[in-house]
């Protein structure tokens, strides 16, 4: 009867002890899950952008929603995209341009809608987050005109050459790819703000040599100027910090860098470095999380809202000129095409007399 007893004891006991055991699985079962997601729902934004929107694809999309402005159907230019791009994988091909087409008349006929189009669809949402950081300020209103609200980085009459350099090897320091679009012109070309946004960096950088960088207003992107002119790279008085509007000059086209010594020439031909960084999160703003995208698309299609610019012979410094303001036209001279011919020839004078000077100094150094 004793050894009965001490045998049920120890049968409740184990059975207590199991009970306990039991919870604290359950708690640290139930705590690991919840920290899992907490912690990928703080990693859950978009690691990388291939964007490869052609451009007779932006073209396309931007004349369709300039088109359908203010109609009973609005086609906007970023959704369709989207919805083209989870079709063809990213690539917009002319099967591409085709669809763009098919599905504006399509959603115009009122036989569809967007939302019913997209809904379910899978990776539209990816690429809609994706393509609306690169394009979100491009479009919308202004003094009641809608339209495109950001600019070429060149200014208007002014000449340059580029082509589609992403992704080619570059070794100064060390072996890596290009992550930005080069735009050869001449030393002195006025340099954009494509986007309004304040500056955050403006310096000197062994790499970039004179360069600045725009963060939008919306935090998104992160607009590089780089390689700017010797000795006068900045449009006068900008500083970090500042806040500037899309058309203003910033800068002037040169080819500073690849030094460790401050402003050197050691780039062999004149032009801006020109990139742009998307930034879905915090930790992407530097090291290896870094998203550029291959803007020569872009610029092509910026080209077509290039900045008017005045220039001040007394300070050689040359401004913006909002070319809807009357008054302003009436009372500065704009720069005309005529007008760009013999201002570039001036400022290619004065620019080559001071490169001369400085290469007699000795001033510039070989690549290290």
């Amino acid at each position: 009867m004793k050894k009965k007893f001490l045998r049920c004891a120890v049968l409740v006991e184990i059975g207590a002890i199991l009970c306990c055991l039991g919870a604290v699985f359950h708690m640290q079962g139930n705590s690991l899950p919840v920290s899992a997601s907490a912690e990928s729902e703080e990693e859950d934004f978009i690691k990388w952008v291939d964007f490869d929107v052609s451009y007779e694809a932006l073209n396309a999309a931007y004349e369709y929603d300039l088109e359908t402005y203010g109609q009973d159907v609005h086609v906007e230019w970023i959704p369709l995209l989207a919805y083209t791009a989870v079709h063809t994988g990213g690539s917009f091909s002319k099967d591409a341009l085709n669809m763009m087409k098919e599905t504006k008349e399509k959603l115009c006929a009122k036989e569809t809608t967007m939302e019913e189009l997209t809904s379910g669809l899978k990776n539209y949402d990816y690429y809609l987050e994706a393509y609306d950081a690169v394009l979100h300020s491009y479009l919308g209103e202004n003094g009641g005109t809608y339209g495109l609200q950001v600019f070429s980085p060149i200014a208007k009459g002014f000449q340059y050459n580029d082509y589609d350099d992403f992704g080619s090897s570059r070794d100064y320091g060390y072996s890596r790819p290009h992550l930005g679009h080069d735009m050869m012109g001449l030393i002195g070309t006025p340099v954009i703000a494509v986007e309004s946004g304040t500056v955050e960096a403006l310096g000197w950088n062994q790499y970039g040599g004179w360069r600045i960088g725009i963060r939008s207003d919306d935090t998104k992107r992160y607009y590089y100027y780089a390689h700017l002119r010797q000795d006068r790279p900045y449009a006068q008085g900008l500083k970090e910090g500042d806040r500037v509007k899309s058309g203003d000059v910033i800068g002037y086209m040169g080819h500073t860098g690849y030094s460790k010594k401050e402003n050197v020439n050691n780039i062999d031909s004149v032009h801006l470095h020109f990139g742009i960084q998307l930034i879905f999160d915090e930790s992407q703003e530097d090291g290896n999380g870094e998203i550029w995208i291959d803007c020569y698309n872009l610029t092509r299609f910026l080209s077509k809202n290039r900045s008017e610019v005045i220039r001040d012979d007394a300070t050689k410094e040359w401004k913006h000129v909002e070319t809807d303001d009357d008054a302003a036209k009436e009372q500065k001279r704009v720069l005309t095409d005529d007008d760009a011919a013999k201002e570039r020839k001036g400022a290619e004078k004065e620019q080559s007399g001071e490169q001369a000077e400085t290469e007699q100094n000795g001033e510039r150094e070989s690549a290290l």
